[in-house]
Protein backbone atom coordinates (compact mmCIF):
# COMPACT_ATOMS: atom_id res chain seq x y z
CA UNK A 1 0.00 0.00 0.00
CA UNK A 2 1.39 3.64 -1.26
CA UNK A 3 0.01 6.49 0.85
CA UNK A 4 0.87 9.52 -0.51
CA UNK A 5 0.07 12.83 2.61
CA UNK A 6 -0.62 16.03 0.67
CA UNK A 7 -0.53 18.25 3.84
CA UNK A 8 2.78 19.63 2.07
CA UNK A 9 0.01 20.81 -1.17
CA UNK A 10 -2.38 22.38 1.37
CA UNK A 11 -4.87 19.70 0.99
CA UNK A 12 -7.32 18.97 3.61
CA UNK A 13 -10.37 16.69 4.35
CA UNK A 14 -12.67 15.98 1.41
CA UNK A 15 -11.25 18.63 -1.26
CA UNK A 16 -11.13 15.85 -4.08
CA UNK A 17 -15.19 15.69 -3.29
CA UNK A 18 -15.35 19.25 -3.19
CA UNK A 19 -14.14 20.11 -6.49
CA UNK A 20 -15.62 17.46 -8.16
CA UNK A 21 -12.46 15.58 -8.83
CA UNK A 22 -11.24 11.84 -9.49
CA UNK A 23 -10.42 9.81 -6.38
CA UNK A 24 -7.66 7.67 -6.62
CA UNK A 25 -8.50 3.83 -6.94
CA UNK A 26 -7.49 3.17 -3.46
CA UNK A 27 -9.69 6.14 -2.16
CA UNK A 28 -8.38 8.22 0.63
CA UNK A 29 -7.91 9.35 4.16
CA UNK A 30 -7.68 12.00 6.73
CA UNK A 31 -4.98 12.44 8.84
CA UNK A 32 -5.74 13.49 12.64
CA UNK A 33 -4.36 17.25 11.54
CA UNK A 34 -6.95 17.18 8.53
CA UNK A 35 -4.54 16.44 5.49
CA UNK A 36 -5.95 14.52 3.05
CA UNK A 37 -4.00 10.98 2.23
CA UNK A 38 -3.99 9.45 -1.08
CA UNK A 39 -4.05 5.63 -0.73
CA UNK A 40 -2.77 3.60 -3.98
CA UNK A 41 -2.04 -0.51 -4.29
CA UNK A 42 1.12 0.52 -5.52
CA UNK A 43 3.55 3.09 -7.56
CA UNK A 44 1.97 2.03 -11.22
CA UNK A 45 -1.57 2.80 -9.56
CA UNK A 46 -0.04 5.69 -8.32
CA UNK A 47 1.41 6.72 -12.07
CA UNK A 48 -1.75 5.95 -13.57
CA UNK A 49 -3.40 8.61 -11.33
CA UNK A 50 -1.64 10.46 -12.71
CA UNK A 51 -2.57 10.52 -16.05
CA UNK A 52 -6.05 10.77 -15.41
CA UNK A 53 -5.62 13.65 -13.56
CA UNK A 54 -3.40 15.17 -16.52
CA UNK A 55 -6.49 14.42 -18.82
CA UNK A 56 -8.95 16.02 -16.60
CA UNK A 57 -6.61 18.86 -16.27
CA UNK A 58 -6.83 18.99 -19.69
CA UNK A 59 -10.92 19.72 -19.98
CA UNK A 60 -10.83 22.54 -17.77
CA UNK A 61 -10.64 25.98 -18.00
CA UNK A 62 -7.07 27.93 -16.59
CA UNK A 63 -8.98 29.88 -14.37
CA UNK A 64 -10.82 27.07 -12.72
CA UNK A 65 -10.48 26.65 -8.89
CA UNK A 66 -10.27 23.00 -10.04
CA UNK A 67 -6.96 23.45 -12.06
CA UNK A 68 -5.14 25.14 -9.04
CA UNK A 69 -5.97 21.88 -6.80
CA UNK A 70 -5.54 19.94 -9.76
CA UNK A 71 -1.92 21.30 -10.53
CA UNK A 72 -1.26 21.10 -6.55
CA UNK A 73 -1.99 17.51 -5.83
CA UNK A 74 -0.25 16.29 -9.38
CA UNK A 75 2.79 18.15 -8.14
CA UNK A 76 2.45 16.35 -4.42
CA UNK A 77 2.14 12.77 -6.56
CA UNK A 78 5.43 13.37 -8.34
CA UNK A 79 7.03 14.39 -5.39
CA UNK A 80 6.53 11.66 -3.70
CA UNK A 81 9.96 9.28 -3.29
CA UNK A 82 8.56 6.54 -4.43
CA UNK A 83 6.73 7.18 -7.21
CA UNK A 84 10.36 9.04 -8.39
CA UNK A 85 11.83 5.60 -7.52
CA UNK A 86 9.38 4.11 -9.97
CA UNK A 87 9.75 6.73 -12.90
CA UNK A 88 13.50 6.44 -13.10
Amino acid sequence: MLKIDTAQAGFVGNVLQNFNLPAPSGGFDTEVNGSLILLFEDEQEAVAYLDVLEDYAAKLDGTSPEKTFLDALVLAINNDEFVQAYLQ
